[in-house]
């Protein structure tokens, strides 16, 4: 089949799962990893390099074989990154990297309709992650779907500042941003401004989608990383909200007629906290897998109290890590087929 998604919530057809395999933290850190995920940190001469635990990646690679293992049984295609050693050493002529992790396939390659894009992403040890996915992509491009890398940016140190971290760390010099920066409704599109995405970004994904999209510009959420710990639509006229971030002035005029759902304090769950760039918003990382099913981390009680409040059934995923590795189901997952339209959805 093409690519097909136009929106977060068309029912769920085909899917990437991530692994766990060869997870680890750069052992080469520079000034990219310093601004994206760590950027409250002043020192990172402290900070540990290596594989995860291995007790933690065998653990995280059960949690995600069984949740692929329940998708398969809704009937979902589930696809698996092929992953190559992150211990290898890669360099372009301005700087010299090892790789990172293969967990999180949503935040290198957005799908926008039946176009496949593989984004301009912010880390060095990220650099060829999309390599894992050429297998899935390929057969996808071979059914018809325009399939394109955005410019490969050079990430050079003037990229990142962290001079004022009241503001994002990323700056302008190039389009950059992750695939997880971006929520689909749609013609409409929605991009979030932060560490892990610029303005450079916006403007080249808009240029590139031309008149039949809009990307809606919001660089006043969340200036750590991703959108989806932030605002999530969930189905048709329905948005699951951050109460810590987005408030009355901020959220987008498009979400304000729609049901707004308000997360609930998430569950604080355990993390190895010199690991994990993760907070414990985490826990709003939920995939939907159609308009009335949403998968959720299974310790997210009152999340799971408050979805099934708002008349959604849940199925319930285990992912014991997902702090430390920071992705929940939305994260772990990449949407490469749903039932779904392109339409305005306002």
């Amino acid at each position: 089949m093409k690519a097909n998604s136009h929106t977060e919530w068309g029912t769920l057809q085909e899917v990437v799962v991530g692994t766990a395999e060869h997870a680890q933290i750069p052992e080469i850190k520079g000034h990219d990893i310093h601004c994206v995920d760590y950027a409250d940190r002043d020192d990172l001469g402290a900070l540990p390099g290596g594989n995860y635990p291995d007790d933690m990646l065998a653990q995280t690679q059960a949690d995600l074989d069984q949740f692929a293992k329940q998708l398969q049984d809704l009937g979902i295609v589930v696809h698996r990154p092929k992953p190559s050693p992150t211990y290898q050493i890669f360099q372009t002529p301005d700087w010299v990297s090892d790789g990172y992790y293969f967990y999180c396939p949503r935040d290198s390659v957005l799908i926008v309709g039946n176009t496949i894009i593989e984004t301009p992403m912010a880390l060095r040890s990220r650099y060829f992650e999309t390599f894992s996915l050429r297998h899935v992509l390929n057969r996808h491009s071979e059914a018809g779907s325009p399939h394109i890398s955005a410019p490969k940016p050079q990430l050079l140190d003037e990229l990142y500042d962290r001079t004022d971290l009241d503001r994002p760390t990323l700056l302008n010099t190039e389009p950059c941003f992750d695939a997880a920066n971006v929520i689909r409704c749609g013609r409409d599109i929605f991009y979030l401004v932060s560490n892990s995405g610029n303005h450079r970004g916006a403007q080249w994904l808009q240029n590139f989608l031309g008149s039949d999209y809009k990307v809606h510009v919001m660089d006043n959420i969340y200036a750590y990383v991703h959108v989806d710990t932030s605002i999530l639509p969930l189905a048709p006229g329905k948005v699951l909200l951050n109460p810590d971030r987005v408030n009355a002035d901020n959220l987008p005029d498009y979400f304000k007629s729609w049901d707004k759902i308000w997360a609930p304090e998430p569950v604080v769950t355990p993390c190895l906290d010199d690991w994990a760039p993760g907070s414990p918003w985490i826990g709003m990382n939920v995939l939907s897998l159609s308009p009335t099913l949403v998968a959720v981390e299974e310790r997210q009680k009152p999340l799971i109290d408050t979805l099934e409040k708002s008349g959604f059934d849940v199925l319930q995923v285990k992912l014991t890590h997902c702090r430390t590795l920071s992705g929940g189901p939305h994260c772990v997952t990449l949407d490469t087929v749903r039932s779904d339209e392109y339409g305005d959805y306002s």
